[in-house]
């Protein structure tokens, strides 16, 4: 009887550890998706899958651009969800077909994401190196040119670089 005892007990304990294991893990998912929520998922998956980037980079992008707010302007200027410059977008959308009619456009979530990840697909294929794409995304081809110029950061074009933008 002690044995069966034993087993029940042993049992319980196998169950309560399952359920708070669970239980952990639900609450670990639902404080990541606050932090880092997938919004804006049909323009994303759309425009990576076309520009071939991999989703969660451009998710990435987006939370550290912008923290998915559509209607943000940077004190540089740039605007929306991936943070465009107006002249950046304005070539973007001519290499595309797409009218550009106003900055306003920009704070259109689709049409951000779908010229942010054009832009960052070209830079990615000019430099042939995530890291440098990343940091020219950021701040801007004229500055990573520069940096490589002044030794700044590392010159791994000769290496790495295929394409022209």
């Amino acid at each position: 009887m002690k044995k069966y005892i034993k087993i029940f007990i042993m049992l319980i304990i196998i169950l309560i550890v399952v359920i708070l294991l669970f239980g952990v893990v639900k609450i670990q998912n639902i404080i990541l998706k606050k932090i880092y929520p997938l919004k804006y998922q049909n323009e994303v998956e759309k425009y990576s899958e076309e520009y071939g980037l991999d989703e969660l980079l451009v998710y990435s992008i987006i939370k550290a651009e912008s923290n998915f707010e559509t209607n943000i302007t940077s004190s540089s200027g740039a605007c929306g969800l991936m943070q465009l410059m107006e002249n950046t977008a304005k070539e973007t959308a001519q290499k595309i077909g797409l009218e550009y009619t106003t900055k306003e456009i920009l704070y259109e979530p689709e049409i951000n994401i779908m010229l942010g990840t054009k832009y960052f697909s070209e830079l990615l294929k000019y430099y042939n190196n995530i890291y440098l794409a990343l940091t020219a995304y950021n701040a801007g081809l004229g500055n990573v040119e520069k940096w490589i110029e002044e030794e700044i950061i590392r010159d791994d074009r000769n290496r790495y670089r295929k394409h022209t933008i």
